[in-house]
């Protein structure tokens, strides 16, 4: 469990002398205080940074409380209020907690009083808080719980994950599609001293340009046609906790200068906003591209590159790793059928051990979703397999030589009997065995290789393989 940090609070206070009063005696307290002279300054501040508790006089220049108050319960996940007045009336009471006020006092007040009033209400929120975040964990959780390995490569990468989460460090997760980016980086949060706050994650291929900053920096009123109202960017939902960038070498460059800011400075913008948004967040990124093509070819910044990059945990594609395809196919199993699943006979073992699977642990649980729907009598045969599994097979290129400018001729042999290339090579050939499997069909082939149909059409324009031959 991490340490549970100050109640942050903000003092609305015009009465100079005794704003600086309560101001001391609460940070002698331990609370962490800021202070404004009326409800305008009020309102800044509370755009800046996030409150706890607000204590809010009533009678103020410009903005009074009154009206501070409905405009704070406007705001999404708004402070709790406690309301300070020197002419108490049961009228301005009721009407205060109409208004959504925690509690209401009466000036003169205690210290004493005031702090347990300002506890109580500090309690309130965080529970509140934490009942979101719960809420956004539950609906957020990994298809995944459990990192499920025997291998040394992988026994390495989880003994890397647990030195690294009670860290601020930022982490970079790098390795083909499928192989448990994501579950990695579930893993470190929750081994972190931020466990008990968010964990947002941000597919940064699934965005038009256009909509990724908005949805990652979030915007203002009227900063666009169609925005309403304000909207919080999730790297503010994420404050205090960690923010997860699957994919993150696809961020256009505008935004790889803002995101840089934005972790140097801990601070940023909102689309259409003139005032900075304080946070603190850590962050855990993902990619499956090759980190030194994307910096050496321009399309992703070096120095965003060092800052994300403060530690790397690599993790193995399936094929590397055969060992742990029988207890990952056991554990899928049970995921998908529940506690009885249907059992693999010994032939239909060997052929997923044999396999290479290109889209590593995504794939394998594919294919075991499609066999046990087809599974009859509890057993799960070679019948039930896809083609590519059982009879797999990679396209290699007949060699030709650097004058010829026709597409080389291609055979089709065994992937026991192919000679090993490069990595590059062996997954732009898996890519044309599957297009060629499915006649071309873009969905059908992200399904068969496991991938998401955005990182299929990236690697079909990285490998030229956007037309068909």
């Amino acid at each position: 469990m991490s340490e549970q940090q100050p109640a942050r609070i903000l003092i609305a206070e015009d009465e100079a002398n005794l704003r600086l009063v309560l101001q001391k005696e609460l940070e002698r307290l331990g609370y962490r205080v800021a202070a404004a002279p009326d409800g305008e300054a009020a309102l800044r501040k509370l755009e800046e940074s996030n409150v706890d508790v607000l204590l809010c006089d009533i009678n103020m220049p410009r903005i009074d409380g009154m009206e501070l108050l409905r405009r704070v319960h406007e705001r999404p996940n708004p402070p709790e209020v406690i309301m300070l007045t020197g002419q108490a009336t049961v009228e301005t009471a009721v009407e205060a907690m109409k208004l959504g006020a925690y509690d209401y006092l009466t000036k003169p007040y205690r210290i004493t009083e005031l702090d347990v009033r300002v506890k109580q209400a500090a309690d309130k929120r965080r529970l509140r808080v934490d009942n979101v975040r719960l809420r956004e964990q539950l609906a957020r959780q990994s298809a995944l719980p459990e990192i499920v390995s025997v291998s040394e490569v992988m026994k390495e990468a989880i003994r890397l994950i647990e030195r690294v989460a009670p860290s601020e460090a930022s982490v970079l997760i790098t390795g083909e599609s499928g192989t448990g980016k994501e579950l990695v980086a579930h893993a470190i949060h929750r081994l972190s001293n931020r466990a008990d706050a968010s964990f947002v994650d941000l597919n940064c291929a699934a965005f038009q340009e256009s909509l990724l900053e908005s949805e990652l920096f979030g915007y203002e009123a009227g900063a666009f046609s169609g925005a309403k109202g304000r909207k919080l960017g999730l790297i503010e939902l994420a404050d205090g906790g960690t923010l997860f960038l699957d994919e993150v070498t696809e961020l256009p460059a505008q935004l790889q200068a803002k995101l840089l800011r934005a972790i140097e400075t801990r601070t940023f913008f909102r689309v259409g906003g003139v005032r900075k948004v304080e946070v603190n967040v850590r962050i855990v990124a993902a990619t499956n591209r090759n980190l030194d093509n994307v910096v050496n070819d321009g399309t992703f910044r070096s120095d965003l590159l060092y800052r994300i990059n403060g530690f790397q945990i690599s993790l193995a594609p399936l094929r590397e790793r055969p060992e742990d395809i029988e207890p990952l196919t056991r554990y899928l199993l049970k995921l998908i059928a529940g506690p009885h699943p249907p059992e693999l006979t010994e032939e239909a073992f060997s052929a997923l051990r044999a396999y290479n699977w290109p889209g590593n642990v995504r794939q394998l649980k594919n294919c075991l979703e499609r066999a046990v729907i087809l599974s009859n009598n509890g057993r799960i045969t070679l019948s039930e397999l896809p083609p590519e599994v059982t009879r797999p097979a990679v396209f290699i290129p007949a060699p030709v030589s650097s004058s010829d400018t026709a597409q080389p001729a291609e055979g089709v042999v065994s992937a026991a009997q192919s000679a090993p290339g490069s990595l590059r090579e062996v997954e732009r050939q898996q890519i044309l065995a599957a297009l060629e499997q499915t006649g071309w069909h873009r969905g059908k082939t992200a399904e068969i290789l496991g991938i998401s149909p955005s990182t299929l059409y990236r690697r079909l324009r990285d490998y030229e393989l956007e037309r068909r031959r």
